[in-house]
């Protein structure tokens, strides 16, 4: 069914029905981090749920598309739509209300447009800690966290976004609201709407507001930057951290010596872990409850690793600040990424055990396309790898961009489909990766993602042509 463009008479009655606030400058909610994806829209930002339905019910009656926007951090086009039909961009920055804390239950009530980061300090507050940790995570907002069911570097020990969330409110396709705001952890009663809503990246309906589970402050926490010969020794490292330091193990991040190469070519600046930089490291971080000393569970992990070959140098955070530094290191490298300019970037995931032949094969097929640099780095602990690459020095991503960036892009792709991983481990599939889930992904799990999409938005209006093209 054919989209309309936003009409003078709608966008009229959109004006009449919010306030002056609701319709701020739409030129920062049109351009893609990246600078690969260029959007258009008539943004809408309502401050209520009962507003955001009423924006639907008349997108829905005037067959307008509609596109969520959260935060704006999204890697994959999911919040731009660039062609088509002008949509309505629905923006959730101003509903940021922390609804209510039931810190006996573990449980927090948020709009849907808090920012990740003032859900942490709120769960600190009442001595809880919410999980969810990236590096956008002072920008990102819990909407988009949650329709994208987003990682982070602390999978290994909680989970991605699904797991952080017991209950949705949702506005769905026809303007209708789904009061789902659950805090149950046991709710037998039926298909699980929730699960159905995370992770589907605004095309079935507008999440408004969420349930977020909360859990127990770490009383220890500590990190150690660990040099590791090789991707394999890593792996076996990460065997003995879990063996040694249990569900105290937080994060377990790959590391290369070439992100840490760009840190110290443009920036931003951070202090250099080893006096001699390895190829390998693997950042270490654990939570431990009251009585465990991380330090020196750290060092004793670092003892047992040093005897069995698996780290040749250490770095353990005597302090808060020492931790934090180390960290430091790891956050920054996306933004050292983009100043360089990757050619192709890929969030892909492979069987934990099987990472080693990816890394070593996929340097095979990138040096068959040509010469380029790769950063390869991630979230070991979850099988989850940035694998990105980019041009030699002198040159930029510009001299890539067609035949290159494309044959690049399908190599990576083509080999984690060949080891049973996924093009998408963590960004989703947004607008940028539609022709990839076509490709590689199940015909008959595509087949009822369809017949999802169809049932519960006929008329195609909420998010179009992501995640699904439109036909």
């Amino acid at each position: 069914m054919d989209l309309n463009a936003v009409t003078a008479p709608v966008e009229a009655q959109l004006r009449d029905m919010l306030d002056a606030a609701a319709f701020p400058d739409p030129a920062r909610f049109l351009d893609e981090p990246r600078g690969r994806w260029q959007g258009q829209g008539l943004v809408v930002a309502p401050e209520t749920t009962d507003q955001v339905a009423q924006i639907v019910q008349l997108c829905a009656q005037a067959r307008v598309g509609l596109v969520p926007y959260s935060g704006g951090t999204g890697l994959v086009g999911g919040q731009l739509l660039g062609q088509g039909p002008t949509p309505v961009v629905l923006s959730l920055e101003r509903m940021t209300r922390i609804r209510d804390i039931f810190a006996s239950e573990n449980v927090m009530v948020v709009d849907a447009g808090v920012i990740l980061r003032d859900v942490q300090v709120a769960a600190q507050n009442v001595d809880r800690l919410f999980p969810l940790s990236l590096a956008s995570e002072g920008s990102a907002r819990i909407g988009g966290l949650l329709a994208t069911n987003a990682g982070g570097v602390n999978v290994l020990r909680y989970g991605n976004a699904r797991a952080q969330c017991l209950g949705l409110e949702v506005v769905t396709a026809d303007g209708t609201v789904w009061h789902g705001l659950s805090r149950l952890r046991k709710d037998n009663t039926g298909y699980d709407l929730r699960d159905l809503f995370i992770g589907s990246e605004g095309t079935l309906g507008v999440i408004t507001g969420a349930a977020l589970r909360l859990m127990p402050q770490p009383v220890g926490v500590g990190a150690a930057m660990l040099a590791v010969p090789s991707p394999e020794a890593a792996l076996e490292l990460l065997a003995l951290a879990g063996a040694r330091l249990g569900e105290g193990l937080s994060a377990f991040e790959l590391i290369h010596r070439q992100g840490l190469d760009f840190l110290s070519d443009v920036g931003p600046e951070v202090k250099a872990p080893f006096a001699e930089m390895p190829d390998w490291m693997v950042l270490v971080d654990v939570g431990l409850a009251e009585g465990l000393d991380p330090a020196a569970a750290l060092e004793g992990l670092f003892e047992a690793a040093f005897a069995a070959d698996l780290v040749t140098d250490g770095v353990i955070a005597q302090s808060l600040a020492q931790r934090q530094s180390l960290w430091d290191i790891r956050e920054m490298i996306p933004e050292a990424n983009r100043r360089i300019g990757s050619v192709s970037s890929h969030d892909i995931s492979v069987p934990i055990s099987l990472i080693p032949e990816f890394i070593r094969r996929g340097g095979e097929v990138i040096a068959e396309i040509g010469a380029f640099r790769i950063n390869c780095f991630g979230h070991l602990g979850d099988g989850n790898l940035h694998y990105n690459v980019f041009p030699m020095p002198g040159r930029s991503r510009a001299d890539h961009d067609g035949p290159d960036r494309d044959a690049v892009k399908r190599a990576v792709h083509d080999l984690a489909h060949e080891l049973g991983g996924s093009v998408s481990a963590e960004h989703g599939v947004g607008r940028l990766k539609v022709d990839d889930l076509e490709r590689y992904g199940d015909p008959v799990k595509l087949a009822m993602m369809r017949q999802i999409k169809a049932a519960l938005d006929p008329q195609g209006i909420m998010n179009p042509g992501a995640v699904l093209r439109r036909v």
